[in-house]
């Protein structure tokens, strides 16, 4: 798709849309950084208050069972945002590793108001911002508002916007959720809900491409599956974008035309395309992407058109 001011895209992508699927994790205390630090695939002890983090949340074989946008409201005080379906789950399985660290967690869903903020609406926005820094995972505070930077969407900036409720809503066009939900997929960055719950590693969507891993930290749950699958160079999986003409939901599973008595990947975030079908986020094998003529839902289900994510992947170190 075209990313001039006239294409389609840009007309869906101006807008502020209220998110009221996404859910807020506050993890508050003396080692809420530390905690966190211990627990999620990313570099907690070293956020500072100026940037936010993508992580994931896995399992002891390395499996995502949930992933956020993490930032600092304070040096004590952290909110991670995520879906939320999988929050209540998530909460409770993450609070049971606390022991005897300083840090409380708790659903805080209810206190805090999240929007997406996408094209001219963003844009006027950070003009007003003095210090605002552009780059993808840039947090910017103005007074209790705080707003993440996230990876474009075919050329459109994004960004999410995370208040206390009662603090003004952005003064901007309304886009729909299903609008945000179709430039997510654009965006390429896949969010796990309870329908993929430990489905993938993370270099299965790319994460360690994207900010969402980092190989210098010290052990967390699942850590050596991750850390193999990086530096042996075992992966077979990875993400890429999709379109289908007929609808498309995850979970769905792919098939190649060679092997159809196995899927060769899954549907992981999908959304209605504004010009017509159904876009979407997979991770599949490799050599079925290269091969192409893939299948969604079943081996005579629909064709789908595959294309690279919109980011370059990292070569294996």
């Amino acid at each position: 798709m075209s990313a001039d001011d006239n294409s389609p895209m840009n007309i869906q992508l101006n807008g502020a849309a209220k998110l009221t699927h996404l859910g807020v994790i506050r993890v508050e205390g003396e080692d809420a950084a530390k905690f966190l630090h211990g627990q999620l695939t990313q570099d907690f002890s070293l956020l500072g208050l100026s940037e936010a983090r993508l992580a994931a949340f896995c399992s002891a074989k390395g499996r995502m069972q949930a992933s956020f946008i993490g930032f600092k409201r304070s040096p004590t005080d952290i909110l991670l945002v995520c879906s939320r379906d999988i929050l209540a789950a998530t909460l409770k399985r993450m609070s049971m590793f606390v022991l005897r660290a300083k840090a409380k967690l708790s659903d805080a869903t209810a206190d805090f108001a999240v929007y997406g903020l996408a094209g001219t609406a963003l844009q006027n926005t950070i003009e007003t911002i003095a210090g605002y820094e552009g780059s993808a995972w840039a947090k910017t505070d103005f007074g209790p508002i705080s707003l993440v930077n996230l990876y474009p969407a075919d050329g459109t900036a994004r960004a999410l916007w995370v208040a206390p409720v009662g603090a003004p809503a952005p003064t901007a066009a309304v886009m729909t959720a299903e609008q945000w939900a179709w430039s997510e997929v654009r965006g390429g960055i896949a969010t796990i809900t309870q329908t993929v719950v430990e489905a993938f590693v993370p270099q299965m969507l790319n994460y360690e491409s994207v900010g969402g891993v980092s190989f210098k930290k010290g052990c967390y749950p699942g850590q050596e599956v991750v850390a193999r699958s990086q530096f042996r160079g075992t992966l077979k999986r990875r993400a890429y974008l999709a379109h289908s003409e007929s609808a498309l939901n995850a979970g769905d599973e792919l098939f190649a035309p060679d092997d159809a008595s196995q899927p060769c990947g899954m549907v992981v975030q999908a959304a209605a395309a504004p010009t017509g079908g159904c876009d979407a986020i997979v991770s599949m094998q490799i050599t079925a992407f290269a091969a192409g003529g893939v299948h969604a839902i079943r081996p005579e289900g629909p064709l789908l058109l595959l294309s690279p994510p919109p980011y370059p992947l990292l070569a294996d170190i």
